[in-house]
């Protein structure tokens, strides 16, 4: 993800690329340092957009669930599966045009079409249509991630590369906090659909100053005799090239395992408040909304509390990642695994606590230190995703990452959880002669019964779940014994 493609072909040596001399001087960055921190900002506040507009949904599940008559397997599908499908094949062809074109451009079109489509999702009068619509956003949002990640490294020296990668990648949970604080408080006072219209309309203005401000660093790092120039790989030359590097196998493993963790947790977190602690989330509505003196309902308490606890633990976590990262793999690369493993194993006993234990007031603060120790491995993971590649590559590679990361963790996770959670729910409510499907149309005393099986249902869901980081432990370990070797940039 730097330097790519010129127009007039350099001659370059054959063979393959060599990692730097210890010691050697890094290769001049193109731009000064204060429009570096400009185009840093303003691909974080695009990147806070990307997932502003992708996890909004989480919060508006059971309001939709409600409006549609939807089962929590077709939550999971539009949220997950639906988007992931396209936004990940997609990333690739996207990231192969991002290692010869004009990225900014490349990204602004991007966000331009994504929004357009979350604002479309307004409109949904059934499931099909909220699934159409959210495989829009998709599309749109895979001509982000890649060519920003290919922009920021070729803006910023190596030895500030996981820390700048970890900031880009606070917009993950700082997206996230906006999308659930405004799309509970949306939905609470207009509805659902007002939410996603709401949430579509500032990405027209990020497209706009993606296209006219960012800078196209390639042709101004030509200029540099510093600087070497690659003629782009080819796919097929970038995967035989990746397939001797177990570390980014490893890594890339790892995160979709942390991804599926986390994707699949997403739309279900607030329903399982919503569901298993009603009566206390209905209190806490009502004392904090007399505090900030606002008219706070159960969605949009609950879309306050998990955005401001886990948002903000989140984006810390993210920023953290990459400051140990850079600060300790400067002497040691295997640093860079360390963190990130053996935060995978503490989140199990914290996370399984806060869903088991009665008290929401208890629960929520729980999650904000699984929430910074569940974004620790971004910094870390992207990072290393681009050390192991030579600069002809990065794109691709980070497309390919992606790829992994996210068909399994946002294709699976959602989906998976939500089946898991109707067919833990089913076994609760087979003892009463009940199923999900009936909950449906239940009323009186079975809907009661009801309200407590899909309670438990999605419960247990994210409790086994939540087992898988065991996986994501060995993978980072696996990693740790293999990165010294596979550096290469």
């Amino acid at each position: 993800m730097t330097s790519t493609t010129p127009d007039a072909k350099p001659q370059v040596a054959p063979g393959p690329p060599k990692a730097a001399a210890p010691g050697a001087a890094a290769p001049a960055v193109p731009f000064s340092r204060g429009y570096t921190r400009y185009a840093m900002w303003l691909l974080l506040g695009i990147y806070v957009i990307n997932f502003l507009d992708r996890q909004v949904i989480n919060i508006l599940a059971e309001p939709i669930k409600q409006d549609l008559k939807l089962a929590d397997w077709q939550l999971g599908l539009m949220s997950g599966l639906a988007f992931a499908v396209f936004y990940t094949v997609l990333g690739i062809p996207i990231a192969r045009l991002a290692e010869r074109k004009n990225r900014p451009v490349i990204i602004g079109t991007s966000v331009a079409v994504w929004s357009g489509f979350t604002a479309l999702c307004a409109t949904a009068g059934n499931f099909w249509q909220l699934v159409l619509f959210r495989i829009g956003v998709g599309v749109g949002e895979a001509g982000c991630t890649p060519p920003a990640h290919s922009l920021i490294v070729d803006y910023v020296p190596k030895e500030k590369r996981a820390s700048a990668l970890a900031f880009y990648s606070m917009g993950t949970p700082i997206g996230g906090l906006i999308g659930l604080v405004m799309g509970g408080m949306v939905a609470d006072a207009y509805g659902w659909r007002a939410a996603f219209l709401i949430a579509g309309v500032p990405g027209l203005l990020f497209a706009a100053l993606a296209v006219f401000t960012l800078k196209e660093p390639r042709r101004i790092m030509r200029q540099h005799a510093a600087q070497v120039t690659a003629e782009m790989a080819s796919f097929s030359e970038t995967v035989r090239y990746l397939a001797k590097r177990n570390t980014f196998w490893f890594i890339a493993f790892a995160a979709a395992i942390k991804a599926f963790i986390g994707y699949g947790h997403a739309p279900f977190t607030a329903s399982f408040f919503l569901r298993n602690h009603t009566a206390e989330i209905a209190q806490l509505a009502d004392f904090w909304g007399n505090i900030l003196g606002i008219n706070l309902g159960p969605i949009g308490f609950i879309g306050l509390a998990l955005g401001v606890i886990s948002g903000t633990a989140g984006a810390f976590g993210a920023w953290m990642g990459g400051v140990i990262a850079d600060r300790y793999g400067k002497h040691d690369l295997r640093a860079y695994m360390v963190t990130p493993a053996i935060a995978s194993l503490i989140t199990i006993p914290i996370y399984i606590i806060a869903v088991t234990i009665d008290s929401a007031s208890i629960a929520l603060p729980m999650l904000a230190i699984n929430a910074f120790l569940g974004t620790l491995w971004y910094g870390p993971v992207y990072g290393t995703g681009q050390s192991v590649v030579p600069p002809h590559m990065r794109a691709t590679a980070a497309a390919l990452l992606l790829f992994i990361i996210n068909l399994v963790g946002l294709g699976l996770g959602p989906l998976a959880v939500g089946i898991m959670s109707d067919v833990m729910a089913n076994v609760f409510l087979g003892a009463d002669g009940l199923s999900v499907g009936a909950c449906k149309t239940a009323v009186g005393a079975a809907k009661a019964t009801c309200a407590v099986g899909v309670g438990e249902g999605v419960r247990w869901a994210l409790i086994l779940s939540t087992a898988f980081g065991l996986a994501a432990f060995v993978c980072f370990w696996l990693a740790r014994r293999t990165i010294r070797e596979d550096t290469v940039s």
